[in-house]
């Protein structure tokens, strides 16, 4: 048998195992995907048959390519990867799924080997060396998105606008710079750039976000420039309108309550947020993602970060009661000194208004020069007099205070 009949058998063969695959629950999917991945892997043959869907949950065909191509950015994280990879997403997808995948190929790729860095001079070569070929803005696209994918999971914020913007690819990809997915990822990096304004982030979120043919990655770039961005005010009520549409329409979508909590997170709605990223960790554990350690630990430490949040707020909270009812407490006694206060002047007054006029009535009593009737007027006089005097210290008490009582 020679090698083109050998290579075809095993291309037959993965058909038929993934065929066979159609229907099996998420893990056993993976686990077949992955196998033939790396059965054509180490084949060094591409897979042969068509991809139809971006589905992970029930396509076994999009699943074997996506490991196997994950396979091959691995051992070679460059433009020549990306390339091939285009080329193959040209002949091998439909035309129904081929943006989704070409997006989720770039963007997840770019993420994984985020670490792998190439120059401008090596991205402007790349670029020089598509120029005039059939599809090149398809083919300077992907390479694009996947060295934006990179730039994006570093949040190289200026250097990802610079690419996306006046690089050469973006040259070449002439008007699929108007697509949804770079809009998105221009809005990331005007939402992290401190160069650029908060008002461009968000038109440029606005355009990609109400695009008519919006896929799921655009919307998670758009949620997850929003939860990286420079504060502004109405960051988090802006995040959490955007991330409750984007669970509506995807509601089993692990990612997006992931996003619906840390915009809870920032609105300080504790009990929300906790409650979403318990729904985000219960989907990441039933879909079985492939990145799922590393998805996992992510949320794990979010929801560290809102039980922290809460316990803090309630401790706040706590605080702040505690100063209310001692506040509460020092008004009162400062409003009973003040009383006693009062009392205490008028008591005085009183006293000493009856005291003198004790004195005074002996002194007219034991004045034997007066008649009866001289006496008692004598007596009325002295009374009515420190009776006055009696009510001037009082109601000059009463004015006094009262002024300085008030705020």
């Amino acid at each position: 048998m020679d090698a083109s009949a050998a290579q075809e058998q095993v291309h037959e063969q993965v058909r038929i195992r993934l065929a066979a695959a159609a229907g099996a629950e998420a893990a056993d999917l993976g686990r077949i995907a992955e196998e033939a991945a790396l059965q054509l892997r180490e084949g060094g043959q591409e897979p042969h048959f068509e991809v139809r869907s971006a589905d992970f949950a029930t396509d076994p065909f999009f699943v074997c390519a996506d490991r196997y191509w994950r396979r091959r950015f691995a051992d070679s994280p460059s433009s020549a990867t990306a390339l091939a990879c285009a080329r193959w997403i040209a002949v091998h997808t439909t035309a129904g799924c081929r943006s989704a995948v070409r997006e989720q190929w770039t963007l997840g790729n770019g993420f994984i080997t985020r670490s792998h860095m190439e120059t401008r001079e090596q991205l402007e070569e790349a670029a020089r060396g598509i120029a005039g070929v059939p599809d090149a803005a398809d083919l300077a696209l992907t390479l694009l998105l996947y060295h934006a994918g990179k730039l994006r999971a570093n949040f190289a914020f200026d250097d990802l606008n610079a690419v996306l913007t006046t690089s050469a690819l973006a040259t070449t990809a002439g008007p699929h710079r108007d697509e949804p997915v770079v809009l998105a990822l221009r809005s990331f990096a005007a939402f992290g750039s401190r160069a650029l304004t908060t008002e461009h982030a968000r038109d440029l979120l606005d355009r990609a976000w109400t695009a008519p043919h919006r896929s799921r990655n655009v919307l998670d770039v758009c949620l997850n420039g929003l939860a990286f961005s420079v504060p502004f005010d109405g960051q988090g009520e802006l995040l959490r309108r955007l991330a409750q549409e984007a669970v509506e329409a995807h509601p089993d979508n692990h990612m997006f309550r992931f996003r619906l909590a840390t915009a809870h997170h920032l609105c300080a709605d504790h009990d929300e947020a906790l409650s979403h990223i318990d729904a985000a960790l219960a989907m990441l554990a039933r879909h079985g993602a492939f990145s799922r350690e590393l998805l996992l630990e992510q949320y794990l430490v979010k929801r560290d970060a809102i039980q922290e949040a809460r316990l803090r707020a309630a401790r706040d909270a706590e605080h702040e009661s505690r100063w209310r009812r001692q506040e509460a407490a020092n008004t009162d006694l400062e409003r009973a000194m003040h009383r006693s206060s009062v009392r205490a002047v008028e008591l005085v007054a009183v006293f000493t208004s009856a005291i003198a006029f004790a004195v005074g009535s002996l002194q007219v009593t034991l004045s034997g020069n007066l008649k009866l009737h001289e006496r008692l007027w004598l007596l009325t006089a002295l009374g009515a007099g420190l009776t006055v005097f009696a009510l001037l210290i009082v109601g000059g008490t009463w004015l006094i205070t009262g002024r300085r009582s008030r705020p």
